[in-house]
């Protein structure tokens, strides 16, 4: 078994259980951002959004790519949100990163500053390395191959089989399989996976130390 010396670990829905109601929260900004600044109809967003999402990984990259808009004022636009209420410090998740010898990455398609705020409010700032967000990687996302490759430069140019992404997508985790990088899926649901699955980013001690990680070749295609 090839050990996990460096950790790519997603943002939302990852970091903290989706039942946390960020994302909601964020897709009506995104839908506000789409019909007030680019000026779609409302009626179109949705299906809209969603296409943009598929195609182009975020739906960010999307408008920019169609509608030209200007990538730092949606940032901005759409993480304009006040989570004081929603995330709270968590003193499990602290204990369970702080356990871990490897090197911690946040990889987002999110901001920085989002980014941040997430983290800073959780309580696990300072147990990472440091983010990159969908700026560093521009123009590329995840799933995006080039932008995993960037990642994998900013986080010290680890070797794929010694990387664990830890991600909620499984389109993300299949983007970073295909480099060869180690996965793992956050789920709080029971679901059907290609990856291993973990209900908790609590779990992740636990996975490492007693479960493994088995070697890319063995894992179900």
């Amino acid at each position: 078994m090839t050990p996990v010396k460096t950790l790519l670990i997603d943002l939302d829905d990852t970091t903290y259980p989706t039942s946390v109601g960020v994302w909601p929260i964020l897709t009506e900004r995104v839908f506000q951002y789409m019909h007030e600044v680019v000026g779609i109809p409302e009626k179109e967003i949705p299906e809209k959004r969603e296409r943009l999402f598929l195609e182009h990984g975020t739906t960010m990259r999307g408008l920019n790519i169609e509608y030209g808009i200007d990538v730092q004022d949606y940032l901005e636009y759409v993480h304009e949100v006040d989570l004081s209420e929603i995330i709270q410090p968590d003193s499990q998740l602290m204990s369970a990163l702080r356990s871990l010898p490897q090197k911690k990455w946040i990889f987002t398609n999110a901001s920085q500053k989002h980014a941040n705020n997430v983290l800073g409010r959780l309580g696990i700032a300072e147990l990472f390395e440091g983010v990159i967000d969908v700026m560093d990687t521009e123009p590329w996302c995840k799933p995006h191959p080039e932008a995993f490759e960037i990642a994998l430069k900013l986080a010290g140019a680890p070797q794929p089989e010694e990387t664990l992404f830890v991600d909620d997508l499984e389109m993300n985790l299949d983007a970073a399989r295909a480099l060869g990088i180690q996965t793992l899926r956050v789920s709080f649901e029971m679901i059907e996976s290609k990856h291993p699955v973990i209900k908790s980013l609590t779990e992740l001690p636990h996975f490492l130390s007693n479960i493994g990680i088995r070697r890319i070749e063995e894992l179900p295609s």
